[in-house]
């Protein structure tokens, strides 16, 4: 990729904790004027996030975005009507897993399920509800990583995190670059022309799948390992921030340059 250049996005899609998102859950006026500027230019712009409909359509709709919705961390994706567009539900053998590693470690559990979000404790009918994915949260470091080396030991989840003391865990290959994917084959646009933002193990996929990966500056290390830039933080307007140098300023300028074009014929 050039460095200076990069390459032409068409799509944008934006983690939201701790990227999209201040401290306070909140969208700056500089990230959403961004946005709005992105969406004239005819830039796609899609919310790809490890939180459900529930707790993230809000903010879709008052940006006013008319495409695609990435939640669950890639297991549920909504077209722009609101309507499902794919699910990727956790296999049974990964639900009992799940449900032995809460019982053996006793750390704090949740669950989101198609219809509901479980936190704390799981429903005891482990069967019988359509699961997108399940998290643990944890200050102990040590039960941390044994938690994650028994995952990664049975090998039939994707194993992430959203935050340093969290696991998520997906069906095995769901993550946010498979659904964008999805959506990118459905636009008929390639992952080469699509501008991935965000901060956490989650993003990771879709930062080194995207043509253009952005890390945010509250970024956790590996993360910005993985990134093609780093851009300010959160509380900075990160996103409008990596916005306006990679897709404002150079559509811009290709306007421009096409405009001189035309009028020196």
């Amino acid at each position: 990729m050039d460095q200076q250049i990069g390459p032409h996005i068409q799509l944008i899609a934006l983690d939201m904790d701790g990227t999209l998102l201040d401290d306070n859950h909140e969208i700056s006026e500089g990230n959403r004027e961004a946005i709005a500027e992105a969406q004239e230019l005819g830039v796609h712009v899609v919310l790809a996030t490890g939180r459900t409909l529930a707790s993230c359509g809000k903010y879709a709709t008052s940006l006013g975005l008319k495409s695609f919705l990435v939640t669950a961390n890639g297991s549920e994706i909504y077209d722009c009507e609101g309507s499902v567009f794919n699910t990727s539900l956790m296999p049974p053998e990964a639900v009992d897993h799940i449900y032995e590693l809460t019982e053996k470690h006793g750390v704090h559990v949740w669950g989101a399920s198609r219809k509901s979000i479980f936190r704390g404790k799981l429903p005891d009918d482990r069967h019988g509800h359509e699961w997108l994915k399940f998290g643990f949260d944890t200050e102990d470091d040590e039960v941390r990583k044994a938690i994650i080396a028994e995952l990664q030991l049975r090998a039939i989840t994707e194993i992430t995190n959203s935050s340093p003391t969290n696991i998520e865990i997906n069906a095995l290959g769901i993550n946010k670059a498979f659904a964008l994917k999805k959506v990118c084959d459905d636009l008929g646009i390639s992952l080469q022309n699509v501008m991935a933002v965000g901060d956490s193990l989650n993003d990771i996929a879709m930062i080194t799948e995207a043509g253009l990966g952005i890390a945010m500056g509250n970024a956790q290390e590996a993360v910005k390992r993985k990134a093609d830039w780093i851009t300010a933080t959160n509380t900075n307007d990160g996103v409008a921030a990596a916005i306006q140098r990679w897709v404002v300023l150079p559509q811009q300028k290709e306007k421009r340059k096409a405009e001189e074009k035309s009028s020196s014929h």
